[in-house]
């Protein structure tokens, strides 16, 4: 496996960032999304907003915007025909790539970003410190909380220190360019991480002191919960989980809404993909994602054993 450049490692004042925000049809969001930019303590460099096709005012936002800050572009990809599923054919990688690709200034880091955030005011600060301290960090992000409807108050999407969720992503370069090309199906949100650690780069989810970047539009509204769990299960045959993570994923979406159904959907999900033998992703990388599962269930496991036995004792 290829090793670290650690040449950022002497940076110590700055780094240069360049922020990459493709959007779609998200003139609901999109002017929430950029004032709680703009008050970031941290702006950064170069912020493209690249509009994806849209048919709405999003286009228009976006170019107000620019015109009233400096270092911001709006760029344009052509309308496409409409898609049974954006989602499941990546498109909204696709323009992040697209949008890599019309950079001209030097960059440090690269920030892949959605649009239906409202941004904690310290995010960019926070990782900024993150991979000045970290050289070994190869991708971060920031957790990502949702306004509960019935209480008002904000609650933590699930995410596990070491995954990085797709509306946040930030990349240096040096691992950005060691796992490039991002492969552009689902699933590309973690073969990412699983590549960036199979060459000794780090990935962690990292919490802003100010608070979570705050999801305006929740993990799997955005068409119905049963199809985004029916991708999840997609996602989760392509990155190649191991069948014993799968069967743990089915009984702990048993709980989620709605009940049972959910379960079958992810499952649907995985073998409707395991019988078209969809692309999935390379080989040392599966293996390795496999690995590191196996290594967790075996961690899982001697930690409830020692419960148990502790629980015995005490008895």
């Amino acid at each position: 496996m290829g090793g670290i450049d650690h040449s950022l490692a002497t940076q110590c004042a700055s780094l240069r960032i360049v922020c990459v925000v493709s959007f779609l049809n998200e003139a609901r969001h999109l002017g929430t999304f950029l004032a709680s930019m703009a008050a970031q303590l941290r702006f950064p460099d170069l912020l493209l907003l690249i509009d994806d096709g849209s048919s709405d005012a999003s286009p228009q936002i976006a170019a107000e915007f620019a015109a009233q800050h400096d270092g911001v572009r709006v760029l344009s990809r052509p309308r496409r025909p409409p898609t049974r599923d954006r989602l499941a054919e990546a498109n909204e990688l696709r323009a992040f790539l697209w949008g890599c690709e019309q950079i001209d200034v030097p960059w440090d880091i690269v920030v892949k970003m959605d649009a239906d955030l409202a941004l904690s005011g310290d995010l960019f600060e926070t990782m900024e410190r993150a991979f000045l301290g970290k050289p070994t960090l190869g991708m971060a992000g920031s957790y990502l909380s949702v306004i509960d409807e019935r209480t008002g108050r904000a609650r933590r999407e699930p995410c596990l220190p070491n995954h990085v969720r797709g509306p946040t992503k930030f990349y240096r370069r040096g691992c950005f360019e060691q796992i490039s090309p991002l492969p552009t199906f689902l699933g590309w949100d973690t073969i990412d991480e699983i590549t960036a650690r199979m060459h000794g780069w780090d990935a962690l989810s990292i919490a802003c002191p100010e608070g979570d970047t705050i999801h305006l539009r929740p993990t799997g509204h955005l068409d119905g919960r049963l199809r985004a769990q029916y991708r999840w299960g997609i996602c989760a045959y392509r990155i190649g989980q191991h069948p014993l993570w799968v069967l743990l994923s089915v009984g702990r979406r048993m709980g989620d809404r709605p009940r049972l159904f959910a379960s079958l959907a992810f499952l649907a999900g995985w073998m409707s993909s395991a019988l078209r033998r969809d692309q999935r992703a390379a080989p040392a990388v599966l293996a390795h994602g496999r690995s590191e599962q196996l290594a967790e269930l075996r961690s899982r496991a001697r930690a409830l054993a020692f419960t148990r036995r502790k629980s015995e004792i005490a008895v």
